[in-house]
């Protein structure tokens, strides 16, 4: 069992900026990827940022250039400071993680969500 608490999320202005955090917990042997998802009222669930246990980075185009993700492994910890924020990036943010066993199998756990607000 891997368990997820998301944090850092909140009300902020258009052109504010917020950091999430995730930190996963629990039977873990190596992380592969940690990914951040988001999903806005009415819309599918999409893709936002991934970093893989290497760090090469992935970005929705949506958010390049305005959003980073990182990672500390260490703390099984993910981040994502997200930068020149809109009123379109409101969402409910998911952490999601795959973890690997020692025998090379994968499996994915998921955060409770963490609302994020930008409004004026």
């Amino acid at each position: 069992q891997v368990q997820l608490v998301e944090s850092g999320g909140g009300l902020v202005q258009p052109g504010g900026s917020l950091r999430l955090s995730c930190t996963a917990s629990g039977s873990i042997f190596s992380i592969y990827v940690m990914v951040w998802h988001r999903q806005a009222p009415g819309k599918q669930r999409e893709l936002v940022a991934n970093i893989i246990s290497g760090g090469s980075t992935n970005y929705a185009e949506s958010v390049k250039g305005r959003f980073t993700i990182s990672r500390d492994n260490a703390k099984n910890t993910v981040y994502l400071q997200m930068n020149s924020l809109k009123p379109e990036d409101t969402a409910v943010y998911y952490c999601n993680v795959v973890v690997q066993d020692g025998l090379g199998r994968r499996r994915a756990s998921w955060g409770q969500g963490t609302q994020v607000t930008v409004s004026s």
